[in-house]
């Protein structure tokens, strides 16, 4: 694609200021522009002289107020990329005057795209659309972790006999604790009420608890009268069922876009490595979006943050650290992975165990594993195949040296 008019745009909540400059740097227009449709109109009025597919529009990664408007210019047409707000920010220091404006950022990102789009992968909304579901899935994972504990200290109050025997998070459980949060309330129902409220309404797991063992423990309990902690828990696991709910239509979704994205090839082969489950998969696609986008696995690894970063001057050695510059959320996915994979995979368990014997402590051997399963990825989807650890050893083995 060639593109010859360049559109830097800074967004804020309330407003956003737009630059336009050729090739060779000219201003074509700069203006600002209000958040809303009034404003969206007049922008796509002024990129009316130019042609579609000579206009190339960037802002960096910051916040979610771009998304509407560069839904609105996917949509008319237009070439939209979102930059590193690392790369924007070392290329703004270029310039000696310490001038920081909107229009200026506006400025330097049309710069910015002028010089190096080239070299620009090519983005897609759809990418960044999947990108915000799978964080979104990220934060109500979060949630459920928190709501859970708040459910069980809850219960340890309420009704801590039960927490003790039995798990809490079972279906059945959450359901006699919603309606009867606590052991005076269990105490007061009969046994075929809690006997109906237990009875599973999906095909799956009974409660390995009987009725009248729950009435025994709950005439024994002892709890006392907590009134405002009995509707704290009732609502607690009311929400609790909502996110789950939640979390499913996610789930779907993803897999949905996945398909679409013609990514569920991907998640086969990632999944063929015993230890990596679909989510986790799901995950990793959603922050990479594509494996061509790194000419090799070092810059994989430098996009995670995973590389080394050297402090050294004249004859001082400093300790040398990951750089951690990188995607946060894709550091956080691939530990989560690395963990997976030395639990259950006997390849990479070996791999671990001997970076242990050579003395290094338990995080920088998981760092060291992390490393191995990036390049061993890198080399599955580079060249779309799953998962052998023969051949992935070599191959590992070939790129150390």
């Amino acid at each position: 694609m060639y593109y010859n008019v360049f559109v830097g745009i800074d967004i804020s909540k309330d407003s956003f200021s737009v630059c336009a400059l050729d090739s060779k740097q000219k201003v074509f227009f700069e203006s600002s522009f209000s958040m809303d449709q009034n404003g969206f109109k007049a922008l796509i009025e002024k990129l009316k002289p130019f042609k579609k597919d000579s206009v190339l529009i960037g802002k960096e990664s910051t916040g979610c107020y771009h998304i509407n408007l560069f839904a609105l210019l996917s949509k008319k047409g237009f070439h939209c990329v979102v930059l590193n707000p690392l790369l924007v920010s070392n290329f703004a220091k270029l310039d000696l005057r310490k001038t920081k404006t909107d229009r200026t950022d506006a400025k330097n990102i049309a710069s910015l795209l002028s010089l190096i789009h080239k070299k620009l992968p090519k983005e897609s909304f759809i990418s960044q659309e999947f990108k915000e579901l799978a964080r979104e899935r990220e934060r109500i994972v979060k949630q459920i972790a928190k709501l859970k504990n708040d459910i069980e200290k809850l219960c340890v109050v309420l009704f801590p006999e039960l927490e003790r025997r039995v798990n809490i998070y079972s279906a059945g459980i959450l359901r006699l604790l919603e309606n009867f949060p606590s052991a005076r309330l269990i105490n007061k129902a009969s046994v075929d009420e809690i006997r109906q409220v237990l009875a599973s309404k999906k095909a799956g797991r009974t409660v390995a608890i009987s009725p009248q063992e729950i009435k025994k423990l709950a005439k024994n309990s002892i709890a006392q009268f907590f009134p405002a902690r009995e509707l704290i828990l009732s609502r607690k696991i009311k929400e609790l069922s909502f996110l789950n709910q939640t979390l499913d239509s996610i789930n779907k979704l993803l897999k949905e876009i996945c398909e679409k994205a013609s990514k569920s090839q991907d998640i086969n082969i990632l999944t063929s490595i015993k230890g990596l489950g679909t989510i986790s998969a799901m995950h990793f696609l959603a922050e990479i979006r594509d494996i061509s986008r790194f000419s090799s696995h070092k810059k994989l690894i430098a996009y995670c943050g995973l590389d080394p970063s050297v402090c050294q001057s004249g004859k001082f050695m400093g300790k040398s650290k990951i750089s951690k510059r990188g995607n946060s959320h894709l550091r956080r996915i691939i530990y989560l992975m690395t963990v997976s994979v030395v639990r259950f995979n006997p390849f990479f368990k070996c791999y671990f165990n001997k970076r242990r014997k050579e003395g290094l402590p338990y995080r920088k051997a998981i760092l060291a594993t992390a490393h191995k399963l990036l390049r061993t990825i890198f080399a599955m989807l580079s060249n779309m195949q799953h998962f052998s650890p023969s051949y992935y050893y070599h191959y590992t083995r070939e790129v150390n040296l």
